[in-house]
């Protein structure tokens, strides 16, 4: 029976799954890489260093497996934008990552020059920093960069954009539509780069990747980096990848993926969503891998601010301290974190936001500040979904979860207690790159469609047991810990 292997290369490392055709996981690996701060609000990563970390875990995976897949499928971390020499495939600058804000004051000149309700219709996104497009305008905004990108010299793309072309050789340079509709570049009804947009942020369409389909044949890796050649035949953004992998391609399913970010996405099917309150609309892939559109919220740091207790002050030593640390008090103590290191997403869109800890006291401890990590995710995570419910008018039964913060027991409760719906968590947390899996899977016929792929899934259910005035107290605090976060970013 066939397997896919798939690379999941996410915002702080690089997974790799063998999955076997009855959906099982034969084979695992995993890597972290370096994350650069530069200067404040900045956020870089070596576009080298990921690529070796990624064919390392590949390998991991393989080897653990011992199978030979018949194809590969990508996902990967949106928005973050890579610059590279064609010949050489030598990076001509560190990868901006999506979390990256310094190009803040291009965003407020756009907004103030009264464009973002264009962008709005054009893109389904917003003038922030989070997307692609201002990010590649700062790297050309270099002379020679410029000049080089507009002979064709210089190649552009996402991060699934410069796997493919280190695993070609440079042979393919693409980008599937999933990626390319993260950019404000794209043109979310035609499909197409927009090129009054590629006008608008002076970026020359000879640097864009060719744009194909998520699932199906996009080229062939050489055989130098895995010891065979394999068919690159899915392609995905992580999000995208995600709702893919947990089943959601009806419209009215969603899930949400605590990873680095949490990302929040509800299928809307052939519909282009108009969505209000800082929603985003974005491409997303159907029950054949087909393009299809979901409804998206963001929240720009969740795992990371477990991360950051961890790395930043030391208060644990492993992210699964957070929950025994919540479980050893009863309450936060009146503490509220908003972790708005990089700006506040959904549904406030406010870049100049920072990370805010308010109700602190002598008595407060490190439980309490973990405990009020895990439900600021929680809380954030439900503002997302109260929106999309507002703006679709729609009933969500309840919410699908997956990424790496899913696994903690504690979370995913206060979670349904927070949003009075039940949780539901599926046996194998890694659904991004599952979803990658599918797509490659479906375009080989390892899989003959979606229901067969998610069949064997199992889900375990938390159920909502907070009553609604707890509800109502939490969520008012929670409330008034991020107007305290914006009144912050908003002083004079």
């Amino acid at each position: 029976m066939p397997s896919i292997l798939a690379l999941d290369q996410g915002t702080t490392g690089s997974t790799a799954l063998v999955v076997h055709q009855d959906g099982t996981v034969l084979g695992r690996g995993y890597r972290e890489f370096t994350q650069h701060f530069p200067e404040p609000g900045w956020v870089e990563h070596d576009p080298q260093e990921i690529f070796r970390v990624s064919v390392a875990a590949m390998r991991e995976a393989l080897g653990a497996s011992g199978e030979t897949p018949v194809g590969l499928g990508i996902t990967n971390q949106r928005e973050t934008v890579v610059l590279w020499d064609r010949r050489t495939l030598e990076p001509v600058a560190p990868a901006i990552v999506w979390q990256d804000r310094r190009t803040a004051d291009r965003c407020r000149e756009l907004r103030e020059s009264g464009l973002e309700p264009m962008l709005r219709e054009r893109t389904g996104l917003v003038a922030d920093p989070y997307f692609s497009a201002t990010k590649l305008e700062w790297l050309l905004r270099n002379t020679e960069y410029f000049r080089r990108a507009g002979r064709g010299e210089l190649a552009a793309g996402t991060v699934e954009s410069w796997m493919v072309a280190k695993l070609t050789s440079g042979r393919v340079h693409v980008s599937d539509h999933t990626n390319a509709s993260r950019t404000l570049l794209y043109d979310i009804r035609s499909r197409a780069w927009d090129p009054y947009l590629l006008e608008l942020f002076h970026v020359p369409s000879e640097v864009l990747p060719r744009l194909v389909p998520s699932s199906g044949v996009a080229g062939e890796t050489d055989a130098l980096h895995l010891g065979f050649s394999l068919p690159i035949a899915g392609l995905a953004g992580d999000q995208q990848a995600a709702l893919f992998g947990q089943g959601c391609v009806m419209p009215g399913l969603a899930k949400n993926t605590y990873g680095t970010g949490a990302f929040l996405l509800m299928f809307t099917g052939e519909r282009v969503p108009s969505p209000s309150r800082g929603l985003l609309a974005t491409v997303a892939c159907g029950a054949a891998g087909e393009p299809a559109y979901a409804m998206e919220g963001s929240v720009f740091v969740a795992g990371a601010a477990v991360q950051w207790l961890r790395d930043g002050l030391g208060v644990i030593d492993r992210a699964e301290d957070t929950e025994t640390l919540a479980r050893s008090v009863p309450d936060t103590g009146g503490v509220y974190f908003v972790p708005a290191f990089v700006g506040l997403g959904t549904p406030y869109w406010e870049a100049e936001a920072r990370g805010t800890i308010t109700g602190l006291t002598r008595g407060t401890s490190r439980a309490h500040l973990a405990r009020a990590t895990l439900e600021s995710m929680a809380y954030s995570s439900a503002e997302l979904l109260e929106t999309m419910v507002a703006a679709e008018r729609v009933v969500v039964p309840a919410l699908r979860v997956d990424g790496g913060a899913a696994a903690n027991d504690w979370l995913l409760q206060f979670q349904a207690d927070i949003l009075g719906i039940p949780v539901e968590r599926p046996d194998l947390l890694e659904t991004t790159a599952l979803g990658a899996a599918g797509l490659a899977g479906l375009a080989l016929g390892v899989w003959q469609s979606t229901e067969q792929f998610v069949q064997r899934r199992k889900f375990r259910c938390f159920e909502p047991a907070m009553d609604a005035g707890q509800r109502r107290v939490h969520r008012a605090g929670w409330h008034r810990a991020v107007e305290a976060a914006l009144a912050w970013a908003r002083a004079p």
